[in-house]
């Protein structure tokens, strides 16, 4: 009798609870892996997006202390294959043609390819700029 007493006080768990215990924790832990898989793969993409983003902007600062007299219209490849187009055309010349200025649009967009998918990135600002006048 004495023996049957120890069995029914006797506190712990079964096995069943131990291995349901152990399914819980093992799909928990893969959620949390499959998300730092997610992460990693958008920390990748932003990386590319991030060093465009800095070739445009010095790009656009390089055409901005340029000469934007003429409209213009050309493309570039850079060193790590992104290709920019670039666009350089008055805007509003109705409105300035009583001016010594003239409004100019600067549309600069840069692709790189990502996977096998193309990426785009457009950077536009504009510039007033003096006129030019031609003498005949």
């Amino acid at each position: 009798m004495a023996k049957k007493n120890i069995l029914q006080n006797s506190r712990g768990f079964t096995l069943l609870e131990v291995l349901v215990a152990l399914a819980i924790i093992a799909i928990a832990v893969t959620y949390i892996i499959q998300l730092f898989s997610v992460n990693l793969g958008s920390i990748s993409a932003s990386g590319k997006f991030v060093d465009a983003a800095m070739q445009a902007e010095e790009k656009m600062r390089q055409i901005l202390d340029g000469d934007l007299s003429k409209e213009q219209l050309y493309t570039e490849t850079t060193d790590d294959g992104c290709k920019m187009d670039i666009k350089i055309f008055e805007v509003l010349p109705e409105r300035t043609q009583n001016l010594k200025v003239k409004l100019m649009e600067i549309d600069l967009t840069v692709f790189w390819n990502k996977g096998n998918k193309e990426k785009t990135l457009t950077l536009s600002t504009q510039k007033m700029v003096d006129k030019i006048e031609s003498v005949l």
